[in-house]
């Protein structure tokens, strides 16, 4: 539900400078009162797609948030508590895994749905989510757009040619799928009669970014810090196997899909005034 990816807002609104896991073994009881993370790598608004992968599904994530209330209100009290709830602000970033690894790279997806109408069905999934999200007592809720996903650099390295260019169709289909979920917010927004549930876009700031990377600082774009920079991610970028770019602030991408921590932060410092603080 909460993703580790911009931890760069929390400092922003001076909460903290990392938002722990809520699963993690080091929590401390002080950490519930200033927010954690319920997010799990891979999974998506399908319920197929954290399967595939052996993840949290969006909905363990709920459940772990109505344990996650039950325990703050044993800290703090039932009234800080429900405060706390009504006052926080939940940041939802999916969607990525669904249309890439799910739809793109499997079958039974691609057998059941064209490209939009399986945006529409994620769009079904998302709805599901933010009522019961809302029921739980959330009222700002920020949920995050698809980036270019043709442009990450395992998908130029896969499906981007010779060149390695970005890949066309990936690009619409988070397109598409970002237009479509800026006008259910918009509904969404009339419907519960609640300004504070708002979308977030990060696609133009990253697309900018990759497309002219000596404007924000870098030097590379097209592949990743860690190894060959094309391939490798999350786990498989360790000291044993995979070695790492001698400076990082200098590379858009961490590993072959997610940024560094430097474009990240210039991420964030972008769609925050724009977007974020107008919640809170």
């Amino acid at each position: 539900m909460v993703t580790g990816a911009p931890l760069h807002a929390a400092s922003l609104v001076c909460v903290k400078d990392l938002i722990p896991a809520y699963l993690g073994t080091d929590l401390k009881s002080d950490d519930l009162l200033t927010g954690v993370s319920f997010g799990s790598g891979g999974t998506g608004y399908d319920p197929l797609t954290p399967v595939l992968v052996s993840v949290l599904s969006m909905s363990k994530q709920l459940d772990l948030f109505a344990e996650y209330k039950e325990r703050l209100k044993e800290i703090a009290g039932p009234d800080t508590a429900a405060s706390i709830v009504v006052e926080s602000l939940y940041l939802v970033c999916a969607g990525s895994n669904d249309i890439l690894n799910n739809y793109y790279l499997g079958l039974i997806r691609r057998l059941q749905y064209d490209i939009s109408s399986y945006a529409d069905f994620l769009i079904q999934q998302i709805s599901d989510f933010v009522h019961r999200l809302y029921q739980h007592g959330a009222r700002k809720i920020a949920i995050v757009g698809l980036p270019p996903l043709g442009c990450l650099p395992l998908q130029r390295a896969l499906f981007g040619g010779p060149k390695r260019d970005c890949e066309a169709s990936r690009n619409r289909a988070a397109l598409l799928f970002n237009s479509m979920l800026e006008k259910y917010i918009f509904r969404l927004q009339a419907e519960l009669k609640c300004q504070t549930i708002g979308y977030v876009d990060i696609y133009d700031i990253l697309l900018d970014i990759i497309t002219s990377p000596q404007n924000f600082g870098f030097e590379e774009a097209t592949k990743g810090c860690c190894g060959t920079g094309h391939f490798e991610v999350s786990f498989l970028c360790n000291s044993i196997t995979a070695s790492t770019c001698v400076d990082d602030t200098k590379f858009v991408f961490w590993d072959s899909v997610h940024p560094t921590q430097q474009a990240y932060k210039i991420i964030v410092d972008y769609v925050f005034p724009r977007y974020i603080q107008i919640l809170l």
